[in-house]
């Protein structure tokens, strides 16, 4: 019988522009406009959720303590 290890994977969620329904599903997901949506890729250089919404969250407290 052989020994089988599960591995635990996480699944990363990516985020889609290319398409407006995916932009306006994505932007309405994460309550911003579909521009902001637009730049926070652009600045983190990414489509993964995880390092969209850490963007997003950062520029929120950035916002907030001005």
């Amino acid at each position: 019988m052989k020994n089988l290890t599960q591995t635990s994977s996480i699944k990363e969620e990516i985020i889609l522009l290319s398409e407006e329904t995916d932009r306006n599903y994505w932007a309405n997901r994460l309550g911003v406009s579909s521009e902001v949506l637009k730049s926070a890729v652009r600045a983190t250089r990414s489509i993964m959720l995880n390092q969209i919404t850490a963007y997003l969250n950062q520029r929120k407290k950035k916002l907030s303590i001005s």
